[in-house]
This record gives structure tokens, sequence and C-alpha cells, in this order.
């Protein structure tokens, strides 16, 4: 009697089976091939969704696969802990952030578990554990003995009811995202890493990695931002100094008319005459309350203030009026641009503002440009006029002349900038990992002696919402002794940025338990690089060259082989429902628990893969998600309605197999052979599942009395269930051993297709009359082409449409078609 298939009973089995079995472990193994499979580490929000459901499905897919095609896999789950939406939650909900970290921890743990996922739960870690962080700790200290971490005075976001720095991403229209207060630019010591230093290499490898989307290199590379340029020095009117500047814009210097710093320029207020102060000050602190990020939209009105001072254009001895202009910002070049209103948009429309001097120095082919009538800048190449000897050169020349030029004056040097500036990482946040440094009046900055490590994040703190950061309300905390000289000091009460602890979990997952050290060199280069990682394409920048810079770095001080972190990369689609992506605040998500409770885990897979390949957005509908449970249950009931062949099955004769069973076995290998080349090539997941349905299809109506039958039927069972495997592990699980196999699943090889068995024994060919569809033959696979032209030529159809008519040529296309040419 048939056993109705009832997801929660197989799951719940098998899910038990895998933990205690430890099916997963996986242990440093030189007789297979190693494959890191890695997704991006969840921050543990609470619950999972179904953008968890499909990203840890995709990873669990090729896991599975690459297990069954014999290698030796890792694939790790851990969890991004710190950070401020706990520190939200504790404000909220009374609580303490550890307290709320672990029990989402927990909670959702369960969840995935719940979901059959592949993982070797021995590994797990958590980035806010004591364990975790101390190393971090002490990488900190090594990367401060290199000069790679270190401490200056930067502007940066600041709320001033919250009392913390925000990321650029929290202000929200001015405003902070949490509390709404208008968000200042302060000053403040901060501590950075030296990333600057990796630029180059950063860059070059983006060239290195041909397993990364295109799309991410491209974003990276314009990140990093490498341009060639000069650095040009405008000498200040009655002064010995000058302000430098960078450009990629040489050839426009001589069309320089005016300066524009930064407002947050260090010379902004040296260089305001006494009669313009007080509106330089007033436009400083103007801008102190506006979002960087605004100011440097093309959309965004340019405002600035004059200074009062003056400097000289080095070339044309142009007196330039100093302004500050909210589009500059420091964070770029020099913090001071060379402003060229007919060069330059930004700088045009500044000019045209506060009506200063327009200088056409390139000219359009053919054309002369009357700056009185520009309505925008000119900014493409052209014909260089109005600047001396370089007057009639193109302007792409003339770059490398002027640069060469202004080096032999005296007045600027060729360089080259980049983009990229060294990263932030001080947070005035409790929830994050101290940074092991102390405050000594007689010694200054100390970092925390190793054996002193780690500096543990205090539990007994109390949290309102406001006053900053606890830990710089903790007297126990804060008062330590100098390990130095030994007087009263006080320790550094800003934690690090998440972003660290993300920038080298994959590493730790080699050897999460090692505790002489921060990592085990063998463990680390027996894994290393994670040979595919999976993630969201917001994480395109920084979390990916983070990752990158710390691979480096960790490289560079002995840790490790490995010049890049990951070898493949995989930027899979949102989940879309109703037009938008799910969210709670559109009210379009779906509970991942719901959907196990009615349909299962392997359903909520199985459309989840389906649905659309792993790289687009997958738009939800809950008829395919019906679909799905139906084929799951088409599965268990063919294999239960022929388990009595299988159970009469003998050996298989290839040679004693009828035309309908070689047809039969066929089709079983064509599928083997097209999801094979869909999981390994391509993780087309959405194909691959199409083909066995296909597959199916061919199966469930085939019965036939012959002697080959059952056997062939019993290998065409199989070979469904092993091709399901990756996707739907726990039906297939079952389904495998009511076959009467005693092995796991996950123990047992890929199938392999028979290169023979799929060789077509006839040929469908079209015929055409004149380039038109007009009948379709069959024929044997090993029929010439002249039997063909002759058999279409035959046909009853064709010959009725031909008759009377004069045959001008006969094509024929092997394996394909056959157009017949009449006139």
């Amino acid at each position: 009697m048939e056993q109705k298939y009832t997801p929660k009973d197989v799951e719940q089995k098998w899910q038990s089976v895998w933990e205690n079995d430890k099916t997963f472990k996986a242990a440093l193994c030189t007789d297979k091939p190693k494959y890191y499979l890695l997704e991006m580490f969840p921050y543990p929000s609470g619950r999972i969704h179904m953008g968890h459901v499909r990203n840890y499905s995709i990873g669990d897919v090729i896991g599975r696969f690459k297990r069954m095609r014999g290698f030796n896999v890792m694939h790790p789950m851990g969890w991004d802990a710190f950070g401020m939406p706990a520190e939200n939650a504790a404000i909220q909900n009374k609580s303490h952030p550890a307290t709320w970290t672990f029990e989402n921890i927990a909670y959702m743990r369960n969840q995935i578990k719940k979901m059959g996922f592949s993982y070797d739960w021995d590994r797990e870690l958590a980035t806010c554990d004591v364990d975790y962080y101390r190393w971090e700790q002490k990488l900190f200290l090594e990367m401060f003995a290199k000069g790679l971490a270190y401490k200056k005075t930067s502007f940066v976001n600041w709320c001033p009811k919250c009392e913390t720095v925000l990321a650029n991403e929290q202000v929200e229209d001015g405003g902070c995202w949490r509390c709404d207060s208008t968000v200042n630019q302060k000053e403040l010591d901060q501590w950075f890493f030296r990333i600057t230093d990796y630029a180059e290499e950063l860059l070059e490898n983006t060239f290195k990695l041909p397993g990364w989307p295109e799309r991410v290199l491209v974003m990276q590379r314009n990140w990093i931002g490498k341009s060639y340029g000069c650095e040009i020095d405008f000498p200040v009117e009655n002064s010995a100094d000058s302000i430098r500047v960078f450009t990629t814009r040489q050839d426009t210097v001589f069309g320089a008319t005016f300066m524009s710093l930064a407002p947050e320029h260090p010379r902004a207020l040296e260089l305001t005459t006494p009669d313009r102060l007080e509106a330089v000050v007033a436009f400083v602190d103007k801008i102190k309350k506006t979002d960087r990020i605004r100011r440097t939209a093309d959309d965004f009105e340019k405002e600035g203030v004059f200074t009062g001072s003056y400097c000289s254009n080095p070339l044309t001895g142009a007196r330039m009026p100093i302004f500050l202009a909210n589009f500059v910002l420091m964070d770029y070049g020099t913090g001071a641009v060379m402003a060229v209103p007919t060069h330059d948009q930004r700088d045009f429309e500044f000019a045209k503002k506060y009506d200063l001097p327009l200088k056409v120095v390139i000219q359009p082919a053919g054309e002369t440009l009357d700056p009185g009538s520009m309505v925008e800048a000119y900014t493409e190449a052209g014909i260089m006029v109005h600047s001396g000897q370089f007057d009639g050169m193109q302007s792409v020349d003339a770059k490398a002349e002027i640069a060469d030029f202004l080096q032999s004056q005296g007045h600027g040097t060729k360089t080259v900038n980049f983009r990229l500036r060294d990263w932030g990482i001080s947070r005035q946040r409790y929830w994050g990992n101290p940074i092991p440094v102390i405050y000594c009046h007689s010694c200054g900055v100390v970092p925390v002696p190793e054996k002193d490590l780690p500096v543990v994040l205090p539990k007994d703190v109390a949290f309102s919402g406001e006053g900053g950061s606890p830990l710089a309300q903790m007297e126990s905390f804060i008062h330590c002794t100098c390990p130095v000289c030994g007087k009263a000091a006080r320790r550094e009460t800003d934690t690090m940025d998440t972003f660290v602890q993300s920038s080298w979990y994959f590493l730790r997952y080699c050897c999460p338990d090692f505790k002489d050290g921060i990592l085990d060199r063998t463990a680390v280069d027996h894994w290393m690089s994670v040979d595919q990682y999976i993630g969201g394409i917001e994480h395109a920048v920084l979390h990916l060259l983070y990752a990158r810079f710390f691979t480096k770095v960790m490289r560079d001080l002995g840790y490790i082989s490995a010049d890049e972190p990951f070898i493949n990369l995989l930027t899979q689609g949102m989940v879309i429902k109703d037009g938008a992506k799910m969210s709670k605040s559109k009210g379009n998500v779906v509970d991942p628990d719901a959907l196990i409770s009615r349909y299962g885990a392997d359903t909520a897979r199985l459309f989840s893969l389906f649905a659309a390949p792993p790289e687009k957005d997958l738009d939800w509908n809950d008829q395919g998600v019906e679909g799905s449970f139906r084929f799951l249950n088409r599965i268990w009931k063919l294999v239960h309605d022929r388990l009595h062949l299988v159970q009469t099955a003998g050996t298989l004769d290839l040679n004693a197999m009828s035309a309908e069973e070689r047809s039969l076995r066929r089709a079983v290998h064509k599928t083997i052979r097209k999801v094979t080349e869909d999981l390994e090539d391509r993780f087309h997941f959405n194909t691959a599942i199409a083909s066995v349905m296909e597959l199916l299809n061919i199966l469930q109506p085939s019965e036939l009395s012959t002697p080959q039958f059952p056997a062939v039927m019993k290998e065409a069972l199989q070979s469904v269930i092993l091709l399901m495997a990756p996707f739907v592990p726990h039906i297939t699980e079952a389904l495998w051993h009511v076959l009467g196999n005693s092995e796991q699943l996950t123990g047992t090889s890929w199938p392999s297709y028979d290169p023979a068995a799929v060789v077509d024994e006839e040929m469908l060919i079209v015929v055409q009359v004149n380039g038109k569809l007009r009948s379709k033959i069959t024929v044997a696979a090993e029929t010439g082409e002249e039997e063909i032209k002759a058999r279409a030529l035959a046909d009853e159809k064709v010959m009725l449409l031909i008759e009377g008519q004069t045959i001008r040529k006969v094509i024929c296309v092997p394996g394909k078609l056959v157009n017949i040419v009449v006139g």
C-alpha cells in the first residue's frame, strides 16, 4: 500500500539522521579535492526571510552536488552578530544586546536546520563571541605595529541626540535614521585602517578574478578610482604658501578662473579675510548640517562663499578668487579644485551663479565657442586654444605635454590618485569589538599588551538611547593602568565597525576551535581560497573590498598564503512579491515557517530554485509553490507505483533491449547529461529541474511488458532521485531507501550518462519549400544526405506542392532540415 507523502515526517527523520551522524562535518582530507562553499553569513535579526531561503538553497544545491561529484566539501554557517540593531532592540525592549542577539541566533539556527541545509555546524561562530573578537583585537595590534592602523582627526556624520557617528547610509534627508535629529558634520579623532596602501593591488587583481561577475568588478574599480593626472600648485596672493590641487584635466589649466575649496578644508578659515569671516563661518556651519552624499549629486544646487583671498594661475598669472563650495569634498584629491567653468559642468553652474569669469581653452573641431553664449560646459576633447604654446594641439595629446611642462617649471608633479580613502573603523557604540588601545598622559597612545587580551566587552551596562555609548560612561571600564609607566590611564571607548568582523570570518571558519593563535596555518592553507561565495549585489563594494583587503593584510602578516579570498562569486537576485522586494513595511512578506509547515522545506527549496535563475530576481507566485508541491507528490507516487518493477528487476542487458526500452533509456541519459551540464558549468538550476520534469512526463505513462523494462525503469527512477537530490534532499533520501538502497544519498556518486545511450536512433527532419515549413520526416540516424533529400522529395505533402514546378536546388542541413527551392 502506497504511503502518503507527509513532508513533516520525512524531513524531521532525515534532518535527525544527518545531525546525529554529522553527515556534513568537514575534515582535512588529501584523497579528495577540497571545495570551500560559503554564503554570506546572516545578521541575527530574529527571523529568516525568503531571501535567506533562496540564498542558502542555492548554496546547498552546489554543496550537495559537489559532494556527490567526489569533493571534500566544507560548508560552514555563523552569525554576523555585532551592530546597531541589537542596541536599538535593547533600548526598545529594555533588554541587553547580548540577550537579544543570542535568543535570535537560537531561533534562526532552528529555522535554518528545518530547511535541511548541509552545514557543518561544528564550525559555527558568532562574531560577538569573545573567542572570535579576541583574535580580531590581536590582529588590530599587529596592524597598528605595521602602521596599518592609525588615528587621525576627520569629519564624520554626527547625531547630537544619539551622540554617535552615523554611516552615510544612516543619514536620511539630512536627519538621523533613528531619531530624526539634524545630522551635523563633526571633527572627531577616529581610528583608520590604511587600505590605501593596497589600492594598486586591489585594483590590479580585479583583472585576475574571472569567476566574479563583471558588474561587481567594475563597481570595485570605480570605487578604487585610479586616475592619472597632476598635482598643481596655485600661489596664494600676498603669501609664500600655495594651494595644491589634483586634476586629471591639466589640459584645461589655462582656463582656470577661480579656486574652490571644500568647506572642511583645513585652510578654509586661515584664508578668510576679516571682513568675510562671519559669512564664511555661517556657510561652513550650514554645510556641516548637509548630507555629504547629497552634496555631490548632479542636481544638487551649487552654493559657495568668497573667502576674500586670491591665488594666481601658475601658467597664465590670472588672479583667481578663492571660494568655499558645497560640492567639493575633502575625500577626493586634496580638497581643492581648480575651477574651469567652460569645461566642467559643476564649475559652470557655480560661475554663472556668482558671475565669475569664463575662458574657453578647448574648442570642438570646426567650431568656435563663445563663453558669453554657452548654456553648458563643453567637456569633450577638442583643439587647444588660448593655451600658449599648446594652441592647435589635440587636447588628449596636450595632457601629457602640459604635465611635463608643469613639472619642468616647478609648478606641479605628475601623479596617480585614487578615489579610495582609508577605512574609518571607529564607532561610538557599545555593541561592537572594543578597540584595544590605552591613552596615557605620559606615554600617549599605548596598545594593550597581547598578554592582556582580550579586552572584554562588559555586560553590566545600561541603555537609554541617549548620551552616546554606555562604555564612555562606565568608570570601571574606562579607568586602567598604563602598561608602560604604570600611571593612571584610560581605555579607548570606541568599538570597531562591524564590517571588520565580516572581513575575515571566512578564514576563522577553517579553524574555529584553534586556541593558539588567530589562525591555524595548515588548516587555512588547505581550505583557502573560498571556491564559491554567494551573496547579494548590495555587498559588491564595501564588504567584498574589505574582505579582499584583510586577506592581503593577513597574507603579509604571515597568516595565510592566499592572495584573494573568493575564487568564484555568485550574486543572487532579490525575492519580489507584488512588484516589490519583500519587506515588512510593504506588507508583502511570505513567512518561511508558515510555508514549511504547510508544504515542507523541500517545496520551499524547489520553488525558490525553479522560479528563476540564481542571478535574477525571483517573482513570488503562490501557484508556483503549489506546482512545486504537486511535482514532489508526482515523484513520490511514481516511485511507489513502480516499486514492484524495481523489486523484480534483474540486471540490465543492453544488447537485449527493445526499441521502446532503448528510447526510454535514451531520455534518462539525455536528462543526466543536461542536468550535469546545468549544475557543473552554469548553475542553471531552473532548467535542470525542468529537464527532470520532462523526464517524469515520459516515465509516468510508460508501461511495457518487455523483459528489460523493469531494469530500465529501476535505472530511470534511481536517476530521477539522484538528479533531484541536491534540490530536494529529504524526499529523495526517503525514496532512495524505498528503492532498497541502504547507504545515504549524500555518500552516493553522481550518475554519469552513457555516451552510447544518448545517440539518437532516428532524426526528425524539417522539410521546407522555398524556405517555408511544409512537412516533417523521420529517418534513421545513419541516413546519408542524398537519401534524406530523396525521402523529402518523395513526401506526399511536398509532392503536391512542387508538382509541375521546376526544382532549382535541394539544400540539406544534416540532422536538421531540407529546403527545396522551386520556381
